[in-house]
């Protein structure tokens, strides 16, 4: 079979005579200031890319399987998230991430009867403890199961203020994991900054900074760490986020003669998620998990619909790990690998994420470091800058959530359907640090809205 060249008999056409036809059907509107748009992140974002003046030679790193549907399953009663966690698995979920309050918790008992070939099962934990990471280590190594430890001390920082003990007590903690475990231990919980408002290249350059605190403070980590993102709602900046992220990690990670990738696990933002019109949310979440499989995420858990003013239920559960499977059986998202590639459009925005990531990355280490602009509060001020930024688009309706800010419903009413309170809470204690607080866009509005209510 010969290949023919089906475009043969057309001439090309060069990005300038593009540019001609377009300033020509303009009528004497400015280029630049017409179609030319700068992003949060000071990236400008033309019309169109051609490939006569794009020049991108990045070498794409991308997952060697398909991505997995995660169901997450916070553990309050052990044998109810056993028999959860079966339910689930036989009902599409491919990964559970268990969220545990304790280390009073029987691994044997949680993972009773739990298919392990072929299934990743993730520990989150929001307690450091070497007892507990051996045990769940050996259990790991007697039943050859896949397991990823997630112990995040800096993400403790970063979310509570404070240490679980303080910095010393838990890089030794650290390390003595490291050196009794043969599985996945640690975790960058990078979610947050962009929960908080970060723009994208602070996102990355955070998780690199923090990834470096790691490999400075933690020398003998031989197995690949697993990084939690937070994936917003610009769909191709999100999908060349992921794409950057991964890129920069394998960067760093060889200056250290590190071999092992990242794991990636993506969900939705909860910044642009909304209390009123919350089926919009599923429009929202669908496009986030597209942008994270196109990207590159080895594994997706979706966030459910309601999950801001509703407890944990089989409903919103079942909507969202079923989103996942029509993306994967029936879109068939899982078929292609690295499908952005050679996009020229994308493969500029991760180039130039990565250049600014870095850059802002290394001015982060020529001033200490992560852990010393927390301390000092750089991060947490800059966080803060661009979450603000984004707060005054929202409130002016330049940046736009239908049902809330635009297109509102006034017979929509919420008050009585709260299980959860969907909005910052503001406890006065003595902190180590200023926390970095995740805070939706709609929260005063709503606020303003239930007030109103009858």
């Amino acid at each position: 079979m010969t290949n023919n060249n089906l475009f043969s008999e057309f001439e090309a056409v060069s990005s300038k005579q593009w540019k001609q036809q377009i300033q020509y059907e303009l009528k004497g509107a400015d280029y630049n200031e017409t179609l030319v748009w700068e992003s949060p992140e000071g990236i400008k974002v033309k019309p169109f890319y051609h490939n006569d003046e794009t020049e991108v030679n990045l070498n794409a790193i991308t997952p060697s399987k398909p991505f997995a549907i995660v169901q997450n399953i916070f553990v309050h009663d052990v044998k109810k998230s056993n028999a959860r966690a079966i339910e689930t698995l036989q009902r599409g979920a491919e990964s559970v991430r268990f969220t545990l309050e304790n280390d009073t918790v029987s691994i044997e008992e949680l993972m009773q009867n739990l298919p392990l070939e072929n299934v990743n099962y993730y520990f989150n934990l929001p307690f450091l403890s070497i007892d507990f990471a051996t045990k769940i280590n050996d259990f790991a190594s007697k039943n050859k199961a896949n397991i990823f430890i997630q112990n995040d001390s800096i993400g403790q920082l970063v979310k509570d203020g404070n240490w679980f003990e303080n910095l010393e007590k838990d890089f030794e903690k650290l390390n003595t994991i490291a050196s009794k475990t043969a599985i996945p231990f640690l975790t960058i919980s990078s979610g947050i900054y962009q929960n908080a408002g970060a723009n994208i290249v602070q996102q990355l350059a955070y998780t690199l900074a923090q990834a470096n605190e790691y490999f400075n403070r933690i020398p003998a980590i031989n197995q690949p760490i697993t990084i939690e993102v937070a994936v917003g709602t610009n769909y191709f900046f999100e999908i060349a986020k992921l794409r950057a992220l991964r890129l920069l990690f394998n960067t760093l990670a060889s200056e250290y003669n590190y071999n092992f990738d990242c794991h990636i696990i993506a969900t939705p933002t909860k910044r642009n998620k909304t209390l009123y019109d919350y089926n919009v949310n599923m429009l929202r979440t669908t496009t986030e998990c597209m942008s994270a499989i196109l990207g590159g995420a080895d594994a997706v858990a979706n966030l459910a619909y309601d999950s801001i003013y509703h407890k944990d239920n089989e409903f919103g559960d079942r909507i969202s790990r079923n989103q996942l499977l029509v993306l994967k059986h029936e879109s068939y998202f899982d078929k292609v690998n690295n499908a952005s590639d050679g996009a020229y459009y994308i493969e500029t925005l991760t180039e130039q994420l990565a250049e600014k990531a870095l850059e802002l990355f290394k001015d982060i280490e020529k001033n200490g470091g992560l852990i010393s602009q927390l301390i000092d509060g750089t991060i947490q001020r800059k966080i803060n800058e661009s979450a603000q930024k984004e707060q005054e688009l929202f409130d002016s309706g330049k940046e736009v959530l239908l049902g809330t800010n635009k297109y509102p419903n006034k017979n929509d009413q919420m008050k009585n359907d709260l299980e959860l309170y969907p909005f910052v809470k503001q406890n006065a204690r003595k902190t180590l640090i200023t926390p970095i607080i995740e805070k939706r866009l709609a929260e005063k509005l709503e606020q303003e809205r239930l007030s109103q209510e009858q």
